[in-house]
């Protein structure tokens, strides 16, 4: 338990808590933020490529660091549809994250890579609410430790591996008979990461990446008994199945450069949601609430990158990932998420041919949910998700 609540602090600067295309997001701090995430797995422009690609590690020469930091605030109200009961204006707030990329030419075939970042995984505080006995707040956290290795084929096919080496903190706060009732848990889990790059030329390149299956198996109590003036001693179960799965995803993305200081990049994903429609639980005397609720989710990014003069470039993107959920009118109240609409922009500034200094701004507009679930439901009006990233690039 100390060694759990002695992690937190660090947990919270690498991981920010997420949503999207379910809970699985691209932004890291780094320059695909304000792209968009557009050519995340064939820019291969720094070593922040292998947190989608490892093969894009071969096309980068020396040694490159990356650090990025960024702020998240999430604007995410949930409107009781009992008006007696009140609302929560958001249920995310601001949160700070980080990470680090690290990649090494070896020698002319092979390379290497180190990353250590935070992309999985959901906060929310719902305060002094009407469900404050069923969930008040509950954090996971999902920390990555990421060791590659490429190996360049030929001058114009390279493949990639890599090992996720995850680690996961939840941590949950409701309201018991006898005061605040807080449990937490940790666990461990492994996944992997293969990809593929072929390049026409070194402007113009395809790549493809896959990550498999991340899976956390959480020691939490979920059952409670819920009593309301309405509800006198229903049963209930907190339906985190959503919260303790990273679903296996694949992303193929483009990039192009024409015309001496312009960049056109895009991407096209998938994520396996619909592998979590077995999972049960019962709310309210409801079983199966989360029966069939998720499908398979899909990505889609375009971007632009101008070198406006030697020192300067401009990073522009738009994305779309469509919704985790079958029906939005049954949602899950633990997974505020649907289809959403991202806009990134951003610069790079040169200070020399060995370092960068980056910053992005990316907006993230999604789709309403609902939530049925007798005298707590309600629904998330057009949650929206604003983040705010610096970096910091280094060539050796």
């Amino acid at each position: 338990m100390k060694r759990t609540l002695l992690l937190l602090p660090l947990a919270t600067l690498l991981s920010a808590p997420t949503e999207g295309a379910g809970l699985y997001l691209y932004e890291t701090g780094t320059n695909d933020l304000g792209l968009a995430s557009a050519g995340m797995a064939a820019r291969a422009q720094d070593a922040t490529v292998q947190l989608v690609n490892p093969a894009g590690l071969s096309h980068l020469e020396g040694r490159h660091l990356t650090l990025g930091g960024q702020l998240l605030y999430g604007d995410v109200p949930y409107d009781l549809d009992d008006p007696a009961e009140g609302d929560v204006d958001t249920v995310i707030g601001w949160f700070p994250a980080a990470s680090a990329y690290y990649s090494q030419q070896l020698d002319e075939r092979w390379s290497a890579g180190l990353a250590l970042y935070g992309n999985f995984g959901l906060g929310l505080d719902f305060g002094d609410w009407a469900g404050k006995q069923l969930i008040k707040e509950a954090t996971l956290i999902g920390l990555t430790l990421q060791p590659s290795i490429a190996y360049r084929v030929d001058e114009h096919w390279s493949l990639g591996a890599g090992v996720g080496i995850n680690y996961g903190l939840f941590a949950l706060t409701r309201e018991g008979s006898g005061g605040e009732q807080k449990q937490d848990d940790s666990d461990w889990a492994l996944n992997a990461k293969l990809g593929l790059l072929y390049e026409w030329n070194p402007g113009s390149r395809v790549g493809l990446g896959y990550a498999s299956e991340v899976t956390y198996h959480f020691d939490i109590g979920r059952d409670i008994t819920f009593s309301r003036p309405n509800l006198p001693g229903i049963s209930a179960t907190i339906p985190l199945s959503g919260m303790v799965n990273s679903p296996q995803q694949l992303m193929v993305s483009a990039f192009h450069a024409f015309a001496h200081d312009w960049a056109i990049m895009g991407n096209l994903g998938w994520q396996d949601w619909s592998r979590y429609n077995d999972n049960q639980v019962a709310v309210f005397d409801r079983t199966s609430s989360e029966k069939g609720l998720y499908q398979d989710s899909y990505h889609l990014a375009v971007g632009l990158q101008h070198d406006l003069t030697p020192q300067w470039t401009l990073n522009g993107g738009v994305a779309y990932d469509s919704s985790a959920y079958r029906d939005q009118s049954h949602t899950s109240l633990t997974v505020p998420s649907g289809s959403a609409l991202r806009l990134g922009t951003g610069v790079i500034y040169a200070f020399n041919a060995q370092e960068t200094l980056g910053a992005g701004f990316e907006y993230i507009h999604m789709e309403s949910a609902s939530v049925d679930e007798r005298s707590l439901s309600g629904h998330y009006p057009t949650p929206a998700l604003y983040f705010f990233a610096v970096n910091y690039g280094k060539r050796f």
